[in-house]
C-alpha cells in the first residue's frame, strides 16, 4: 500500500473567494476567450465579485435559496463561473450539465435530480422545452440566439438583464459549513443511468490546495483550460486551485487545434491543461518557428498517450507532460506525478498527499507488487472522495467502502510505490480466459509509424469469448496495411494480445472531451473474423 498524508483548511467556497477579493481585489481572475471570434475580456476579482454578487441577487429575487438546486446547461461562458460562485454564495446547490449534452439526456439528469430552475443558452432553447420535466417551474437564459431562437425564449428572463437591475453587494450565506453541499457532477453513462457524484465545499478547497502543491503553483500563475466548464477537470483542477492560490485562469470557450498554442503564447499562460486528443492535434498542426517562445512550465495531462506522440510532444514544444489519474468520484489527479522529482513515464506517478492506494483481486485481497488488479483509492468522503452518489445510497456503499476505499473499476499494478494503469475495466478484453489491456494494445500500435490514431475494443467471438479488433486511422499519406500492423503488434505483444481484426477508417467517434466512443465503435461496425 502506497499512502501520503495531506490537511487542506477547513473552509468554504464563498470564504475562500470572499478572501481573495479582500487580498487580490485588483489581481486579474479571469481572461476568457471567445475561440470562434477571438474577442478577450478580463476581470479582477473585484470587478468580478460584482457581478457575481449582482447575479447573487438576481437569484435569490426568483425564489433561489439555501439548498436549491439549479442546473446550468451552459457552455464555457463567463455566466457559468459567475453562477457557480453566486449559489455558492447563496447556499444553493449548482448541477452542471455538459451544453453538448442532447436536450434528452438534459431532461433525463433533471427528473434525477429535481431541480426547479434551468439556467441555459438561448441558442437552441426551442429544442430545450419538450424535455423539461414538470419539475422544472423556472428557465433563466443567457446570451443570444438566432431569431427563431430569440422568438421562442421571447417569455424566458434574461440573465444578464436581471442582474444589472441588482445590486453589486450580497452577504454570503452565513450557515453554509464546508460538508456542505455545493454541486452534483454528473458521470456520463452509455447503458446505465448517469450517477450524481456530489461535491461538498470541502471537496472544492481540498481538490485547489491538491493541484497546488502537484503543479508547485505560485499567486502569479496564468492557468489555461478549454476543459468542459461543466465537467470535474475544469471545476476542481483549473478553477478550485485558481481560487485557493488568488491566481489567474485563462478560460477557452472551446479547443481548437489551429490557434490553442497560440492562446496559450498570447495570454502569458503558465500552465495548460491537456488531454491526449489536444497533445495529439497539435502535434498535425504547421510547425511555427516561434512555438517554442512561451511562459508554459507544465502541461497538466491526463492519460493516455503513446510514448511516441508524449516525446514528440515533449521535444516539440519544450514543454514536459505531468502525468496523472483520477475520476469524478476522486476528484482530481489523486495518482500523479509531481512537479520536483523523477517520473517513471509510463507510470501514472504516485498516490498524492490526502490518499493512499491498494492493488486487489477480485476478493479484495492486497496483490503483491507488479500484479495486475483493481486499483482502490483510500481517501475521506466529503473531503478528498466524493461525499457519495445523489439519491443512490446502495451505488455509495458499493464504491466506498466502511473504511474510505473507494473501489474505482480500473485495473492497474505497482512496483516499488509507483502505479501503472492497465485499463478501464469495461474496456478490458477477455480472450480465451486471459485478459487483455485494450490501452496496451493501443500505445504499441500507435508507435507504429503512419498511424494517426487507434482504438481497440473486444468484439464476440463464439470460441474465445471475445476477439481483439483494432480502428486504425491512417496519417495521410501513410501507407499502411493489415498485415504491417500485424506484423508490428506480433513483434511485440503476447500472441493473444494481437489483433484478430484491423479495419482501417477515417476517423474515430469521440465525445465532448475527444474521449473515443467506444460504445459507438462495437454497435455500428460489422466485425469479421478476419482482418479487414
Amino acid at each position: 500500500m502506497a499512502r501520503s498524508e495531506f490537511t487542506p483548511e477547513t473552509t468554504t467556497l464563498p470564504q475562500l473567494w470572499e478572501r481573495q477579493v479582500k487580498d487580490r481585489g485588483e489581481h486579474e481572475f479571469l481572461v476568457y476567450e471567445d475561440a470562434r471570434t477571438r474577442q478577450t475580456r478580463r476581470f479582477t476579482y473585484r470587478e468580478f465579485d460584482a457581478r457575481v454578487n449582482q447575479c447573487a441577487n438576481a437569484l435569490a429575487a426568483r425564489g433561489i435559496g439555501e439548498k436549491s438546486l439549479v442546473a446550468l446547461y451552459l457552455d464555457n461562458c463567463i455566466e457559468f463561473v459567475e453562477c457557480m460562485l453566486a449559489l455558492a454564495k447563496m447556499g444553493s446547490v449548482a448541477v452542471p450539465v455538459d451544453a453538448s449534452s442532447a436536450p434528452v439526456e438534459l431532461g433525463r439528469i433533471l427528473r434525477l435530480c429535481r431541480a426547479a430552475t434551468l439556467v441555459t443558452r438561448v441558442r437552441g432553447v426551442g429544442g430545450v422545452r419538450p424535455h423539461l420535466p414538470v419539475t422544472v417551474e423556472d428557465i433563466v437564459v443567457v446570451g443570444r440566439g438566432d431569431d427563431a431562437d430569440e422568438a421562442v425564449a421571447a417569455d424566458l428572463p434574461h440573465l444578464d438583464e436581471l442582474s444589472r437591475r441588482e445590486s453589486a453587494v450580497f452577504v454570503s450565506n452565513p450557515r453554509v459549513g464546508p460538508l456542505d453541499l455545493c454541486e452534483i457532477l454528473f458521470t456520463s453513462g452509455t447503458t446505465v443511468e448517469p450517477k450524481g457524484v456530489m461535491i461538498t465545499h470541502a471537496n472544492i478547497v481540498f481538490s485547489g490546495a491538491f493541484v497546488n502543491w502537484e503543479l508547485d503553483m505560485t499567486p502569479e500563475d496564468r492557468y489555461m483550460t478549454s476543459m468542459v466548464a461543466a465537467r470535474v477537470n475544469y471545476q476542481l483542477s483549473a478553477l478550485a486551485p485558481v481560487l485557493t492560490l488568488g491566481a489567474t485562469l485563462i478560460m477557452i470557450s472551446h479547443y481548437r487545434a489551429t490557434c490553442f498554442w497560440q492562446q496559450a503564447r498570447l495570454h502569458r499562460a503558465t500552465l495548460v491543461q491537456g488531454m491526449a486528443m489536444i497533445a495529439a492535434t497539435m502535434l498535425r498542426q504547421p510547425v511555427d518557428p516561434d512555438e517554442r517562445d512561451h511562459h508554459v512550465r507544465e502541461i497538466h495531462y491526463f492519460l493516455p498517450l503513446s510514448t511516441k506522440d508524449k516525446e514528440a510532444f515533449e521535444s516539440r514544444f519544450g514543454v514536459p507532460l505531468l502525468n496523472n489519474y483520477g475520476s469524478t468520484e476522486c476528484l482530481i489527479g489523486a495518482i500523479t506525478d509531481s512537479a520536483h522529482g523523477p517520473r517513471r513515464w509510463p507510470s501514472i506517478g504516485r498516490a498524492g498527499p490526502g490518499y493512499a492506494v491498494r492493488i486487489v483481486d477480485e476478493n479484495g485481497t492486497d496483490l503483491p507488487d507488479g500484479h495486475v488488479g483493481e486499483l482502490v483509492l483510500h481517501g475521506v468522503p466529503g473531503v478528498s472522495l466524493m461525499a457519495g452518489y445523489w439519491g443512490d445510497p446502495e451505488a455509495t456503499a458499493a464504491a466506498i467502502d466502511e473504511d474510505g476505499w473507494y473501489y474505482t473499476r480500473d485495473y492497474a499494478y505497482v512496483e516499488d510505490g509507483w502505479v501503472y494503469f492497465v485499463d478501464r475495466r469495461v474496456d478490458l478484453i477477455k480472450r480465451s480466459g486471459e485478459s487483455v489491456s485494450s490501452a496496451q494494445v493501443e500505445s504499441v500500435i500507435g508507435d507504429l509509424d503512419g498511424v494517426c490514431e487507434v482504438a481497440v475494443i473486444g468484439v464476440p467471438d463464439s470460441v474465445r469469448g471475445q476477439a481483439v479488433k483494432a480502428f486504425v486511422v491512417p496519417a495521410s499519406g501513410a501507407e499502411l496495411s493489415v498485415r504491417s500492423v500485424l506484423d508490428h503488434c506480433e513483434r511485440r505483444l503476447a500472441a493473444y494480445k494481437v489483433p484478430t481484426v484491423v479495419e482501417f477508417v477515417d476517423d474515430l467517434p469521440r465525445g465532448t472531451y475527444g474521449k473515443v466512443q467506444k460504445h459507438l465503435l462495437a454497435i455500428s461496425r460489422n466485425h469479421p473474423a478476419k482482418g479487414q
